[in-house]
């Protein structure tokens, strides 16, 4: 065995894969059935017009949409910088806190949105749930020096919670959908 070989990471040792696996496979299933349902009915399931995003739908969208929104973009920046960079750091600690209240702002402001079932919660508001009964244990898991704990419940926030639920917001009938297609 080559000296390359014998130090590369083994795939089976990359935490979240098989979940990652799973929401990309999910993910593909969703279009393919998309280009599947058009290629049988001869008819798009979705019309999709791609164009500079109108930023104007954005502002007349209800404030809990922009709160929302903004806390997203926030966390989705800071989140990205923070599993970039290093780790345990007095940077990491100060950007961490400010993800965490991005985080608890975008999941908390998302239970006044009620665009997808009016009235009542959706399936995505289970990620608002989740996100907000995770971020005190994912803070709770470093304060005691859990870190491979921490570690997985904040990359599993940032994937599902900013990542997965960012992805549903381009669904066809859906204001960010709007906005760019």
């Amino acid at each position: 065995m080559s000296e390359q070989a014998a130090s590369a990471p083994r795939l089976r040792n990359v935490p979240g894969l098989k979940r990652n696996i799973a929401i990309g496979s999910v993910v593909a299933l969703g279009v393919v059935g998309l280009v599947a349902w058009g290629a049988f009915t001869g008819e798009r399931a979705v019309t999709v017009r791609p164009h500079l995003p109108d930023l104007a739908l954005v502002a007349a969208a209800p404030m809990q949409i922009k709160v929302h929104l903004t806390a997203a973009l926030v966390a989705l920046a800071i989140g990205i910088v923070l599993l970039s960079g290093v780790k345990g750091s007095r940077l990491h600690k100060m950007l961490g806190w400010t993800w965490v209240v991005a985080m608890g702002v975008t999941a908390i402001s998302s239970f006044w949105i009620h665009r997808l079932n009016p009235g009542g919660l959706s399936f995505i508001h289970f990620l608002s749930g989740w996100t907000v009964i995770g971020l005190p244990a994912a803070v709770f898991a470093i304060k005691r020096r859990k870190v491979a704990i921490h570690a997985r419940a904040m990359t599993s926030m940032f994937v599902g919670g900013l990542v997965l639920a960012g992805l549903l917001a381009f669904l066809p009938g859906r204001l960010l959908f709007e906005v760019f297609f």
